[in-house]
């Protein structure tokens, strides 16, 4: 038999590991005493009288995360589901209400989710679901709060972090969206073509601009050209004609050089005869005078007309 020091002493140690106890940080226990509420314990050690009191429960105060899944009608009749993040904590002091009053809290507040989600998201299109998103998280807070406040809960966020339409719905929309951005490329892709097709006949314009001013440019220096060799001529005693037979002849041959340095080449020369460089000249010559004449006799007519 044990004796009465051992006995004091086995009853302590039971006395002290059952009376002895610790609560952790941002956690509060709920002591009772025969079965009624005593008091409520924060972090820290503690002691309560054994067989007398008895912890009853713990709750958290850190801040926790219910996630809801609800499944509603749009508007246009469009079945989509929504999830909805609750981030909630018990009211430090109100620690007897979160435990007293509510038994599960997670029902309450998926109910909460159910019917605000359930009233809101009928008054709304699908696309508008994706736009005014934030607006049902408010409504659902609002109301989360005023309710669970009574019960010592502190509604922190609200946040509607999915929202999943119907598969067939959601192909519907990514070929509405394609549709649109293909009318919108091929749009692009016409401006653009309009575009290189007016900035093309711009520089064919231009082309052709600068094409005519250089022939025109060409012309006027060989006609200025010629009329310096003439000149020339004519200061050492040739005249006009034989001058203009000279610089015929002359291009005559320089021409046949030019076409006699190209061995591959595939230009004919016509006519290829002096003399047939001479008969052009004559030709030319005569062609002049006969307009001349023709012009002067029609001066001539009109000024008679004039008189009579």
């Amino acid at each position: 038999m044990f004796s009465l020091p051992v006995l004091i002493g086995i009853i302590a140690v039971i006395i002290i590991i059952t009376g002895v106890f610790t609560v952790k940080q941002q956690t509060a226990a709920i002591i009772e005493r025969f079965g009624k509420f005593h008091s409520i314990r924060q972090s820290g050690l503690h002691f309560k009288i054994p067989l007398i009191d008895k912890i009853s429960g713990k709750l958290s105060l850190k801040i926790q995360q219910l996630d809801v899944i609800v499944e509603t009608k749009t508007k246009d009749d469009v079945f989509v589901k929504l999830k909805v993040s609750v981030q909630y904590m018990v009211i430090k002091e109100k620690v007897y209400d979160a435990f007293y009053k509510l038994d599960y809290p997670h029902d309450q507040i998926t109910s909460y989710v159910f019917d605000v989600v359930r009233a809101e998201v009928p008054k709304l299109r699908l696309d508008d679901v994706f736009e005014r998103k934030d607006d049902i998280a408010i409504a659902v807070k609002t109301e989360l709060n005023e309710a669970m406040m009574n019960y010592g809960y502190d509604i922190i966020k609200t946040l509607v972090t999915d929202i999943d339409p119907d598969e067939q719905v959601k192909e519907a929309m990514n070929r509405i969206n394609a549709s649109e951005r293909e009318k919108i490329a091929a749009q692009y892709e016409g401006d653009a073509q309009r575009i290189l097709i007016v900035e093309k006949a711009k520089a064919e314009a231009e082309s052709k601009r600068l094409q005519g001013q250089g022939i025109a440019d060409q012309r006027r220096e060989i006609a200025r050209g010629l009329e310096e060799s003439v000149e020339v001529l004519n200061k050492v005693g040739i005249n006009s004609q034989e001058a203009s037979a000279l610089i015929v002849v002359t291009q005559h041959y320089d021409t046949l050089q030019s076409v006699g340095e190209h061995t591959n080449s595939n230009l004919i020369l016509l006519p290829n005869s002096p003399q047939a460089g001479s008969d052009m000249l004559n030709n030319m010559v005569a062609s002049f005078s006969a307009s001349n004449q023709i012009g002067e006799a029609m001066k001539e007519a009109k000024n008679k007309n004039k008189e009579q």
